[in-house]
């Protein structure tokens, strides 16, 4: 998906009162047509190469002149505003005409009436991206917002100090130049002439190599308006494998209280990278995060809504200066990821030394091959600074996705009657009633029996008491029909098997497991259930230690962590 994404050329055009003009183009034209060719072979600039033609060409959008990229590119202006896209062959064009909306062309003074400026000679511009024609319908939206945004600019500049004009008097004056210099017979593109001299040709040049290399472009059109845009199927990758926009995009919309922000740069340079005009409360999210502080916490401490620090860490996390986690603490699970670059000769094994002298990262990996959590690690002799070393070796591992974190699934299982058992094969024996609803093993591994992770409660913004003292006495005829009614969606077989389990002789218990029935097929895990209902990790744990003969405990990855640790999600 990465090289796919890298656009093949810019390309910015004009039609005005001289006509349609391809004022820029790079990267320039490689194969020059011959003026022999050109003369022995005119042809209409309305005439494309055929398929079979085009088949043998390799080189994008460079059979294309220049003359033809005016015509086709420099639309109507009825199209203005619009999304334009254009597919030939193999190249697809996209971009958004822009119309200069100058109604006059001039300003009248009150004291002088005579016109100040002559009417302008550009009437629509067209900032234009040629990729492949096979390219992802994300990356051609992509690509038309990155147009839109350049036109937006563009347009405001002129308005202002007519800067796209100069400019384009300056790029025609100098294709004019070159061309009168060397009487048509030139192999030089002009635009290798207009690039040193003119500041837009630059900054489209250095949008297209941004684009190419980190995906991030970051523009300061005319010295005065910043312009940045960052292409996500660039930023997000593991390894040489990029993530696919849509799954952090759903990875985003599942972000809550519990989970965390772990920066992928240090404070000192990320703040560096900011504009200067930027928001302060990233300012202040940014100074606050940390790798053992979750949302709500950080909300706190950066006095902002949650609502807010929703969205910051999301557009961090949308430009590849931050991931989703969840906060760090001694009882978390962590395991060594399945795409984990563990080469001897890794570029990593050398930053990891310079970074923790006297480590070996191998060897640290080695630890993890196993879930292991960090309390194994924990040595109450040793001194604080050998557990904070620990915690910085952790962070870094997080941040180049070298380890993964296991949590904790609960399932409910019942034990099939013993005449079910015997018809039949071992293959079925791992299929179970799970609320109701047929359920097989996961494919994740078990690792036994679970650790909770902290012994920090969690609760709803939106709740101050346990949801637990909101309904009715378990002893009440209304707390036991409420129990029966959600009971109601087990088989006669699952609910006969959970009352014959001492701990539901205790009404309370048994409400309880009844209320939290539906989070225990699997989806949901220790801390999800804990946020969503508002209780303690020990009650929940206990809770599931009474029925621990129907509730099956597993171990594995969360589906929204794990986009930032395998690109195949």
């Amino acid at each position: 998906m990465g090289e796919d994404a890298d656009p093949i050329s810019v390309i910015l055009v004009s039609s005005g009162s001289r006509g349609n003009k391809l004022l820029f183009r790079y990267p320039f034209q490689r194969h020059p047509e011959q003026p022999g060719e050109q003369s022995s072979k005119p042809r209409s600039p309305y005439a494309f190469h055929s398929p079979a033609e085009s088949a043998d060409i390799q080189d994008g959008d460079s059979r294309f002149s220049d003359v033809m990229l005016a015509t086709i590119l420099a639309t109507k202006s009825d199209m203005c505003g619009k999304k334009f896209e254009l597919k030939i062959d193999n190249v697809r064009f996209v971009g958004h005409p822009t119309l200069l909306q100058q109604p006059l062309g001039f300003q009248v003074s009150k004291l002088d009436p005579s016109p100040k400026r002559e009417m302008p000679t550009m009437i629509l511009f067209n900032v234009v991206f040629a990729l492949r024609a096979n390219a992802d319908p994300s990356v051609i939206g992509c690509m038309h917002t990155l147009s839109r945004r350049i036109a937006v600019v563009l347009q405001h500049e002129e308005r202002r100090c007519q800067y796209l004009t100069r400019e384009a008097k300056l790029m025609l004056a100098i294709q004019d130049e070159v061309s009168a210099m060397s009487d048509g017979n030139g192999s030089q593109s002009p635009f290798h002439h207009v690039l040193p001299k003119c500041k837009l040709a630059s900054d489209l040049k250095q949008a297209f190599d941004s684009l190419c290399t980190s995906g991030m472009v970051h523009l300061h059109v005319n010295n005065w308006l910043e312009l940045s845009f960052c292409l996500p199927h660039k930023i997000h990758r593991v390894g040489p494998d990029h993530i696919p926009p849509d799954a952090i995009e759903r990875s985003l919309k599942a972000i809550r209280p519990y989970h965390a922000l772990l920066l992928l740069d240090d404070e000192k340079s990320l703040l560096g990278q900011l504009p200067v005009d930027c928001s302060p409360a990233l300012v202040r999210v940014i100074k606050s995060t940390s790798a053992m502080k979750n949302l709500q916490q950080l909300a706190q401490d950066a006095d902002l809504a949650l609502l807010q620090v929703f969205q910051l860490a999301a557009h961090l996390v949308y430009w590849g200066k931050a991931i989703v986690i969840y906060p760090l603490c001694e009882n978390n699970f962590y395991m060594l990821s399945p795409d984990a670059d563990i080469c001897i000769f890794s570029p990593l094994t050398e930053r990891f030394s310079q970074r923790f002298p006297r480590n070996n990262l191998l060897g640290v990996l080695s630890k993890f091959s196993l879930p292991t959590s960090l309390s194994q690690f924990k040595n109450p002799l040793a001194p604080p600074v050998q557990e904070a070393q620990l915690v910085h070796m952790v962070i870094w591992m997080l941040q180049e996705r070298l380890l993964v974190q296991l949590h904790t699934y609960v399932c409910l299982m019942v034990p099939p009657r013993e005449e079910e058992v015997m018809g039949q094969d071992d293959d079925n024996l791992v299929s179970s009633r799970v609320g109701g609803r047929s359920l097989s093993a996961p494919n994740a591994l078990s690792f036994g029996s679970p650790t909770s992770s902290d012994d920090m409660t969690l609760t709803s913004p939106s709740m101050d008491n346990s949801s637990a003292e909101l309904v009715p006495g378990s002893d009440s005829p209304l707390g036991k029909r409420l129990t029966e009614n959600l009971l109601a969606s087990l088989s006669d077989h699952e609910r006969k098997v959970i009352q014959n389990i001492p701990a539901a002789q205790n009404p309370e218990d048994l409400r309880m497991l009844a209320r939290l029935l539906h989070y225990f097929r699997g989806h949901h895990h220790l801390e999800e259930i804990m946020y969503n209902e508002n209780m303690r990790r020990s009650v929940l744990l206990t809770l599931i230690d009474k029925f621990r003969s129907v509730l099956v405990v597993r171990n594995h990855e969360d589906p929204i962590i794990s986009v930032f640790h395998s690109p195949f999600v």
